[in-house]
């Protein structure tokens, strides 16, 4: 039997149908759900977005940096009102 290991995919602009960027009702921070081509959909919360475009930026904007690590860890000391689950920059 052969084991599955994680699944890599790269998304083109045509694979993708529709993103929703928006603060659902009740709620105080952004979601953005991106709905693929065939029908599935992947919903980030704000600190995911955020995270993505910190290191989006740090790469595109930088003359010689070529890339940027995100990482998820536990971080108990944070101020107040972030997760105690972030993306950070090292790994």
């Amino acid at each position: 039997m052969q084991e599955k290991g994680p699944v890599e995919r790269v998304l083109r602009n045509e694979d993708v149908h529709q993103v929703v960027a928006e603060i659902p009702e009740g709620h105080q921070h952004l979601r953005l759900t991106v709905t693929l081509a065939d029908g599935s959909s992947l919903t980030f919360q704000e600190a995911t977005v955020a995270a993505v475009v910190r290191a989006y930026v740090a790469v595109k904007t930088h003359p010689l940096r070529k890339r940027a690590v995100l990482t998820g860890r536990l971080v108990r000391e944070r101020k107040e009102g972030y997760a105690e689950w972030q993306l950070v920059e090292g790994g």
